[in-house]
C-alpha cells in the first residue's frame, strides 16, 4: 500500500464525512443564529429555548437526509472495498 493510496484514501474519507455532516450542522447553525436573534429582541435568556429547537431541527434533518447519506457511506465503503481488493491482489 503506497502513500499515494494511503493520502487519497483519508482525502476520500475527510471530504465524504464533511459532506455528510455539512447540511446537519449548517441548519443547526441556522437555527441557532434565528434563535439567538429572536433572544435579543425579547429579552428572554432562557438556555432551553435555544437546546430544544436545535435538536429538534437537527433530527428533522437527519430524518430527510437519511437516504443521502446512507448512499454517500454506501458508496465510500464500496471504493475502500474495491482499493483492498486491488491491494490484496
Amino acid at each position: 500500500m503506497s502513500l499515494d493510496l494511503v493520502v487519497t484514501l483519508l482525502t476520500n474519507a475527510f471530504y465524504t464525512v464533511l459532506i455528510i455532516l455539512i447540511p446537519v450542522l449548517g441548519a443547526g447553525l441556522l437555527i441557532g443564529i434565528l434563535i439567538s436573534i429572536f433572544q435579543a429582541a425579547t429579552q428572554i435568556q432562557e438556555m432551553t429555548l435555544t437546546f430544544v429547537p436545535k435538536i429538534i431541527v437537527t433530527a428533522i434533518v437527519i430524518i430527510i437526509l437519511l437516504p443521502f447519506m446512507a448512499n454517500k457511506m454506501i458508496s465510500f465503503t464500496r471504493e475502500v472495498f474495491n482499493i483492498m481488493l486491488t491491494v490484496v491482489k
